[in-house]
């Protein structure tokens, strides 16, 4: 349902009378602080307080945090909180609820296990058999509100996928909102990036809808969004980014050896040291081997196979982020790596050969010499 619905079902739900004022209803939701909650427990302050705390964050300034935040009625289509009457009248205008999607590439590798370890009362638990990545689910309602019935609408949580290769996709968190989740992951990674990779996405929910999606310039329209769905969504985000990492790797690879051409061209050889040579071959080897391997570009997702809608999100996403494209261009840039690294082993292999050769030339002319030498040595001597 939209966001304004699923405000009017509380309302009716809660056992506030209609005479209530909108400041009411606005220090209902600012009192109630940003909590981590066990699938919204009844209560999420004593689950956030028994998990550590993040390193950006101290728990003590958590509560700070979530009145800095300002829980009052969000509208989605205008990022601003509106009264009850303006609320009317853009439930006339907007139908769809907007998901904002955020898609970071921040390290080489996430510790899973101790990451689900610290945040267990986070965790969706997973419907499919893939172990590369987590769900964590973090509520955004007041415990009043539980259950009413709404709260595992998407528009009133947080979510956040994070991927065992370094990728970590938000669902519903605003800009000021990133670091705080993001240091969730940076606390059980492995060689962060000094400059993450960054893509935004939007999923809009309309329960109006008469196909099962629509797409459209950098967003998707869903009949409703569930956490398979925001599996699905966040698979395609997390491969594409991480892709975008990989062919930014490639490409200074490729620029290495367009140099080495260069001075090539010009002086007719190359100063290369084999054990650099044999460092950019490591290089492209493992960056291919992630690719295929730990980010899984072309693993099959059981999600999509058993449920069709989601077979289209994740047909429709693969095409939108040209990932078999952009996964073939990669595929070119490593064979010209590839083409270059043999051609410049040969140049080394034939420059070994030919040092090999050179001393062998010296050490039989130096027999060669001591040789002549006994003959003369032997031949003064015998005249004598």
């Amino acid at each position: 349902m939209g966001r304004w619905a699923a405000f009017r079902l509380l309302r009716r739900l809660s056992s506030y009378s209609p005479s209530q004022s909108h400041s009411s209803s606005i220090s209902l939701y600012s009192s109630s602080s940003f909590q981590l909650c066990n699938f919204c427990s009844s209560d999420p302050k004593s689950q956030f307080q028994r998990s550590n705390p993040f390193s950006s964050i101290p728990s003590s300034s958590y509560s700070s945090l979530a009145h800095d935040f300002d829980y009052g009625l969000r509208d989605f289509s205008h990022n601003n909180y509106v009264d009850e009457e303006v609320r009317s009248h853009f439930d006339g205008e907007e139908d769809t609820a907007k998901i904002p999607v955020k898609a970071f590439f921040l390290s080489t590798s996430i510790n899973l296990r101790s990451m689900q370890a610290e945040n267990a009362g986070n965790v969706v638990p997973p419907t499919s058999r893939t172990s590369n990545y987590v769900t964590l689910k973090f509520c955004d309602m007041p415990s009043k509100m539980i259950g009413t019935g709404v709260e595992n609408s998407v528009i009133c949580n947080r979510y956040m996928v994070v991927f065992q290769y370094g990728s970590a996709v938000l669902f519903n968190v605003e800009d000021h909102e990133v670091d705080f989740f993001l240091n969730i992951a940076r606390r059980h990674a492995f060689g962060l990036l000094s400059e993450m990779k960054k893509d935004d996405y939007m999923v809009r929910e309309n329960p109006t809808l008469d196909e099962e999606m629509l797409g459209g310039a950098d967003y998707i329209v869903l009949k409703h969004l569930d956490t398979d769905g925001i599996r699905i969504i966040g698979s395609v985000l997390g491969q594409s980014i991480a892709l975008d990492y990989f062919v930014s790797q490639v490409d200074v690879m490729v620029e290495e050896f367009a140099d080495i051409n260069r001075a090539m061209e010009k002086t007719g050889t190359f100063t290369m040291r084999r054990k650099k040579l044999f460092q950019l071959v490591g290089k492209a080897n493992s960056n291919l081997a992630d690719i295929i391997l730990k980010v899984g570009l072309f693993d099959r997702s059981e999600i999509a196979w058993r449920e069709a809608k989601y077979a289209l999100i994740n047909e429709y996403l693969r095409e939108e982020y040209e990932v078999t494209q952009r996964f073939g261009n990669l595929d070119i840039k490593l064979k010209f790596v590839e083409h270059n690294i043999h051609f410049l082993q040969e140049v080394l292999q034939n420059r070994r050969s030919d040092l090999l050769e050179w001393c062998i030339i010296v050490l039989l002319s130096i027999e060669n010499v001591i040789s002549l030498y006994e003959i003369i040595r032997d031949s003064a001597a015998g005249s004598v």
